[in-house]
């Protein structure tokens, strides 16, 4: 799992059936403190989550299988949850009421 910043969505208007009706988002990782951590990603969303939110993200092909109900599924990287707060040694870095 990895924390990241969803910058945008993405549509496209030709993908597999498994992906109909599903929001896919442009997730940049990053850090507890929020610095960039890697390479930007597209993943499934399910947790309702929408631009400028930081997010949970699962990036397994098994976990991502289980969380959308299909043992067979193309699937690998999985929007789990929305972030309200960071806290590491005590210290709050990252509030999302902070962030808006």
């Amino acid at each position: 799992m990895f924390l990241a910043d969803v910058i945008g969505t993405v549509v496209s208007p030709v993908q597999i059936p498994m992906l109909d009706g599903k929001k896919l988002l442009l997730l940049r990782p990053v850090g507890p403190d929020g610095k960039p951590a890697g390479k930007t990603r597209i993943g499934i969303d399910r947790a309702q989550a929408g631009v400028g939110d930081r997010v949970l993200v699962l990036d397994e092909g098994n976990g991502a299988r289980q969380i959308l109900g299909d043992s067979k599924a193309a699937a690998r990287t999985v929007v789990v949850g929305v972030v309200d707060y960071v806290e590491r040694h005590g210290q709050l870095d990252y509030d999302h009421r902070r962030a808006r």
